[in-house]
């Protein structure tokens, strides 16, 4: 009895964080697409590389209903500028648990995972994945038939 109750208990702790995450981004389902940016400090080179990028494609990104989530392991920020104390940083431990010094993550609008890497992901290579997706094949067709 005791180690029942032990294990269920173990599990409801393990699983809080995730389960807090998921409904963090459960909110943005069927109208954004998510990027979740993961380094151990803001100072990491790739990240900074990765949200120079970032921010040279903002148009892109905005057509493309991306929101983007820079999250360390004890603070996030929403966007490519502003802090947000409100983004749980349990996203860090959820998505990043082998604690890499960098990870990116897309997530599409159906909440699915779509590319995660290591390394730094080029606007042109994000685009071109997400341009792919039958979701974004049809946001561009009504764009076109509109003009």
């Amino acid at each position: 009895m005791k180690r029942s109750v032990f294990s269920l208990f173990m599990l409801m702790l393990f699983s809080f964080p995730q389960t807090t995450s998921a409904q963090y981004l459960k909110k943005h389902q069927w109208q954004n697409r998510i990027l979740l940016i993961f380094a151990e400090h803001s100072e990491n080179e790739v990240f900074q590389k990765q949200m120079a990028e970032l921010k040279a494609y903002e148009d892109g990104l905005k057509e493309r209903k991306l929101i983007i989530y820079q999250i360390f392991p004890k603070a996030s920020r929403e966007g490519l500028n502003t802090l947000n104390p409100s983004a749980p940083s349990a996203l860090f431990s959820s998505y990043n648990s082998d604690r890499a010094p960098f990870k990116i993550i897309l997530i599409g609008l159906d909440g699915g995972i779509k590319i995660k890497s290591n390394d730094f992901l080029p606007c042109k290579s994000l685009f071109n994945t997400i341009d792919q997706m039958p979701m974004r094949r049809n946001e561009m067709k009504k764009k076109s038939n509109l003009h």
